[in-house]
């Protein structure tokens, strides 16, 4: 593998997670056996920007988004960055690309009426359905990401300490707290979890059916399942609870800079996304309170 180094590289001293890991790989893939499919070129850091140009429109013929583009170019420049620090090429091909326009698409929130009607008439008579009730709960009262919640392991979760101790993006430890009826939810499904393993162990919090760990995909049809039945939103999706998470918060009057902490962003700037519904709440009850509005009787 031409980029082997590379990806040791990211794993080693830039401590990305293996999901970030494998989209570098799939993303690096696709452009190395373009590059040798129409350029019979086999060596990466031969290639000039004509050619990583001609991969582009390609992908742009096959209906790749733009905003899925530049992530992959993003992957080709770091690649290149790499290159230049150990010395296999003096330039970056990517020196002087600009990315492609992208329109910003507003996620819309579940609202609490939603989320609540989801809650309220969950059937916890099985397993299944104990644990997904339980996984709708964690997402929406601390705005996890999914690969977050996969990756939860029983030794990090307090139930005496009332919290959960989660290894976030680059590897950053944060600590968020359980609500009350999340513990005691938690208590009542580890005990059917010990039943499913009988005997067995496992060193996560969260296992399907057969004992063995959730995956993305299935933690995603959770999500979408149970929503689908009380919401006619396009997008029904753990990121989209985890954006109520934060939404609803703001909407409460919570600070911005904790809620930043809680969801486990750098800087503040990620975190001002998700402002907007915010704002229009705050807009909406200025319009309806503020004396200037009011009709004069």
């Amino acid at each position: 593998m031409p980029f082997s180094k590379f990806l040791d590289y990211l794993q080693l001293e830039k401590k990305y997670s293996p999901n970030t890991l494998t989209a570098y790989k799939t993303d690096l893939t696709s452009f190395a056996e373009f590059i040798q499919q129409e350029f019979q070129e086999n060596e990466l850091k031969n290639v000039a920007y004509p050619q990583i140009r001609n991969w582009i429109v390609a992908l742009v013929g096959e209906g790749i988004s733009n905003k899925s583009i530049n992530r992959k170019i993003s992957s080709l420049k770091a690649y290149y960055r790499f290159l230049q620090k150990t010395g296999d090429v003096k330039y970056s091909p990517l020196a002087r690309h600009k990315a492609l326009k992208t329109t910003n698409t507003l996620q819309v929130p579940f609202s609490e009426a939603e989320i609540k009607e989801v809650l309220e008439h969950f059937d916890t008579s099985s397993f299944e359905g104990l644990r997904d009730k339980l996984i709708i709960e964690l997402f929406y009262t601390t705005g996890l990401r999914r690969i977050e919640l996969i990756e939860i392991q029983l030794q990090n979760v307090s139930l005496t300490g009332k919290y959960i101790k989660i290894l976030g993006k680059r590897q950053k430890e944060r600590i968020i707290p359980l609500l009350p009826g999340v513990i005691i939810n938690i208590k009542e499904y580890l005990k059917e979890r010990s039943l499913i393993l009988e005997g067995k162990e496992s060193i996560y919090l969260f296992i399907s059916q057969k004992g063995i760990k959730l995956y993305e995909s299935l933690v995603y049809r959770i999500i979408n399942n149970y929503f689908s039945k009380v919401s006619g939103k396009t997008k029904k999706s753990p990121h989209i609870l985890r954006h109520s998470f934060a939404t609803h918060l703001l909407n409460q009057g919570a600070n911005l800079n904790a809620v930043k902490e809680l969801l486990g962003h750098s800087s503040l700037a990620a975190t001002q996304i998700y402002t907007h519904n915010n704002i229009a709440e705050l807009s909406k009850v200025h319009k309806m309170a503020h004396p200037r509005n009011k009709k004069t009787e």
